[in-house]
């Protein structure tokens, strides 16, 4: 499907990543996991990019994507976008999806790859599945980390969700894990491991890193989901 919407709101999640909104057209039916493709104008020419929605299909009146301002033109178009401009949006795409198939999960997202995961997390929520979750986000550092509230209020709201946060470059004041996403870090917070499907989201040197680990822990790629930010 192809529409052009003009945006509805813009929510800053951190000092260089910003969400934004447009009304979902009636007929515009995605799967948590999904991807779009937005196209901004530009002095003429047209610029297109890929984006996970970070809205729930269970949202009925809005679709969400969100972006991390890296300073490059399609970046900085964005950044100077204001509520009621509009966009040529295509989709969905991708096969990275989740509908409450699978008894439990395991989110792996690196920085702004967490995109995917919180589709599926507020769509589990909203749907009082079942289904056991277990996310893991890696960030450099604590400014770095968005839908830090998001998150706990679906906490709150689902008892079998649990988020577990790693920072690479933490300040001195953080107390959490410091390491990266490795599978020590799997065994040790992920004891079950072997009984979870897995869904990787991230940049691609991260997604390749996260795949060898999980193949050297044998987990087969019929268990494993995965969907590289190229350009993020």
């Amino acid at each position: 499907m192809k529409f052009e919407e003009p945006v509805i709101e813009i929510i800053k999640r951190a000092y260089n990543v910003k969400s934004f909104r447009f009304k979902k057209p009636e007929a515009f039916d995605y799967k948590a996991g999904q991807y779009i493709t937005v196209t901004l104008n530009s002095n003429g020419k047209k610029l297109s990019k890929a984006f996970t929605l970070s809205s729930s299909p269970t949202e009925k009146d809005h679709i969400e994507f969100t972006k991390k301002l890296t300073g490059h033109e399609y970046s900085n178009i964005l950044d100077v976008i204001k509520v009621g401009d509009n966009a040529l949006i295509s989709g969905p795409f991708g096969k990275m999806t989740f509908e409450g198939e699978y008894e439990k999960i395991a989110l792996l997202g690196g920085g702004i790859g967490i995109t995917p995961m919180i589709s599926i997390c507020k769509y589990s929520t909203d749907m009082k599945l079942s289904t056991d979750i277990m996310l893991i986000c890696s960030d450099k550092t604590e400014q770095d980390m968005i839908f830090a509230e998001e998150l706990e209020e679906m906490k709150r709201q689902n008892p079998n969700l649990a988020v577990f946060n790693t920072l690479t470059r933490a300040s001195e004041n953080w107390t959490g894990c410091r390491e990266r996403i490795c599978d020590s870090l799997i065994l040790r917070e992920l004891p079950d491991y072997a009984e979870r499907v897995f869904y990787v989201c991230g940049p691609p040197p991260m997604v390749d890193s996260m795949m060898e680990m999980l193949h050297n822990m044998k987990i087969p790629d019929s268990m494993i989901h995965k969907e590289s930010l190229i350009g993020y």
